[in-house]
């Protein structure tokens, strides 16, 4: 038995929750116990300019397509697309269904993202998870827990899965380091295990010395390298499993060091989205099948 099957035999979770995480860990993407997730929550996140990249990527087509020929374990994206495309591709991409979602219009001083689909649209639409974002710090947190509460009582009603976008905001973490310090990253994911993530979606913490200056005691006298900066985030997220998201498209040197920094920390899989649909169709199952090699190395 890999370490992988281990840890998701080891966690404490209901027999629906643990069949349908199976689904997207071995019979999907890599299927060695890692996930490969593509995103398309940008669209409503970002606004239409992610796509003048790549004009074909405004098409949510053209990232379904990728998702079935890349071989990913799943499909993340609100109820608008879930309802209009997912049909064509039903038992052929699983899908996490969006929960919650705002614009970028608005300052992220306060930002909360407010219920736009809820557990029971994911059952209905066959999803094998349900995504929720969770801002971290922001002055509306207390709101934002509160909501979160109810998804997860029928996540676990359902047998759903949730995993949680755990993204620190507001004025607040900007002063402490910003929103990809260590000190940022590692209190999301212990906030979302706490709170009672099944899987959390992090962005890689960032541990150079300028940025770790500018946090908070203990953090800001640590002198600690990348990979065991990822490892403390991991261990704070407990028994929940982390995959991280890619964030704004780099190279691809850039990207496969993270990646491979991030799994030999030991995270569970990755969720990237502009890395890969601001890309040309073929450029795009290119990385994709290098990055799914890269995980089943683990």
């Amino acid at each position: 038995m890999n370490n992988h099957q281990e840890k998701l035999d080891s966690l404490p979770i209901g027999t629906g929750k643990k069949t349908k995480l199976y689904s997207l860990m071995y019979k999907h993407g890599p299927a060695n116990g890692m996930m490969q997730i593509l995103p398309i929550d940008q669209g409503l996140e970002h606004g239409p300019s992610d796509f003048f990249t790549n004009f074909e990527s405004k098409d949510p087509e053209y990232q379904f397509k990728i998702a079935l020929n890349g071989n990913y374990s799943g499909i993340a994206i609100q109820i608008g697309l879930a309802e209009k495309y997912m049909n064509k591709y039903a038992g052929k991409i699983p899908l996490v269904l969006k929960l919650n979602g705002k614009t970028k219009i608005p300052s992220d001083d306060y930002a909360f993202s407010p219920l736009v689909s809820d557990v029971q649209d994911a059952v209905r639409l066959g999803a094998s998870a349900v995504g929720y974002t969770l801002y971290v710090g922001s002055p509306s947190q207390d709101k934002d827990f509160i909501q979160f509460s109810k998804v997860r009582k029928d996540a676990e009603k359902f047998g759903m899965p949730v995993i949680v976008w755990a993204y620190p905001r507001g004025k607040d973490i900007e002063a402490k380091g910003g929103h990809e310090s260590l000190y940022a990253i590692d209190y999301a994911a212990r906030v979302a295990h706490e709170l009672g993530a099944d899987v959390i979606k992090l962005n890689f913490a960032l541990s150079d010395k300028n940025t770790l200056g500018k946090c908070p005691e203990p953090y800001k006298s640590l002198d600690i390298s990348e990979e065991d900066a990822m490892s403390m985030v991991i261990k704070s997220a407990g028994k929940s499993l982390v995959i991280i998201s890619g964030g704004g498209k780099v190279d691809d040197n850039t990207l496969m060091r993270k990646t491979r920094i991030c799994m030999k920390a030991g995270a569970s899989g990755i969720i990237f989205g502009r890395n890969i649909w601001q890309r040309k169709y073929d450029e795009a199952i290119k990385i994709s099948k290098e990055l799914q090699n890269l995980l089943r190395e683990f």
